[in-house]
């Protein structure tokens, strides 16, 4: 289920340098050859997320964000690009705006936009809120999110729920922090490979030599906060350019 090169999965803020951009940014990581996009719908207080996409969310809803728009600007890249590229693209959040948007609302009008999966952390499927049988009955994937320190029982019941994906951070913490890839990481993930599902994994990736070692293990690399902070790192061009230039930097 894994690739010998993986793809790399981008994770990028709607709304974030803001509205235009981020659409820029969107298709822009498309033609630079990402293999999903990964749309965060921010939060004000996002949990996982370390400095560089804690900003990112806090100046999208600055500028204007609400989940209305963020479920549009879906659809605008799903029809612009990502269909006729094949790039499945996932929206990601917690679980405060999809609670109180209303959960088979959300997991409808995401499916609707065109989104191929939803990844909200903290709404594990034991706990969910429903959001797992919405995902079924609407056909779009529910992404469970797991730690290295997942204990065996409950990865099991996990994989019961046969989702295509599982995204597995490499490290505990938050993300946006370096990882450093050791001997542990690399056999949790040889363990995880062995079952039948794709998987994805980040947190602190940022550079090719980081993800050779993984490749072999993995469908696809999760690369975040070192695409949000080369807009930071290259204020003279356009921000969807420097995101574009540093996605080239990881492809395989």
């Amino acid at each position: 289920m894994q690739n010998k090169n993986p793809k790399i999965m981008a994770h990028m803020v709607a709304y974030y340098p803001d509205k235009s951009e981020s659409l820029k940014i969107a298709l822009s990581l498309i033609e630079a050859g990402a293999g999903i996009i990964e749309v965060q719908f921010p939060f004000s207080d996002p949990t996982a997320d370390g400095k560089f996409i804690e900003r990112a969310c806090t100046e999208a809803i600055k500028n204007g964000f609400n989940v209305e728009n963020g479920f549009e600007l879906v659809k605008t890249v799903h029809e612009k690009s990502a269909r006729e590229a094949g790039v499945p693209i996932f929206i990601m959040s917690y679980a405060n705006i999809v609670y109180f948007y209303g959960v088979e609302r959300f997991v409808k009008m995401a499916k609707q936009s065109g989104a191929s999966g939803l990844i909200i952390p903290d709404l594990p499927f034991d706990y969910d809120e429903g959001l797992y049988r919405a995902g079924k009955s609407c056909g779009i994937g529910i992404i469970p999110v797991i730690t290295p320190s997942i204990d065996k029982e409950r990865l099991k019941d996990i994989l019961k729920l046969e989702s295509e994906y599982i995204y597995t951070t490499l490290r505990l913490g938050i993300t946006g922090q370096h990882t450093e890839i050791n001997r542990k990481t690399i056999n949790y993930l040889k363990n995880l490979s062995s079952y039948n599902v794709k998987i994805l994994a980040g947190f602190g990736l940022s550079s090719k030599e980081q993800i050779e070692p993984l490749k072999n293990y993995i469908y696809a690399a999760v690369v975040g906060s070192a695409l949000i902070k080369s807009i930071a790192d290259n204020r003279d061009i356009p921000p969807h350019i420097a995101v574009k230039g540093k996605l080239k930097e990881l492809i395989f």
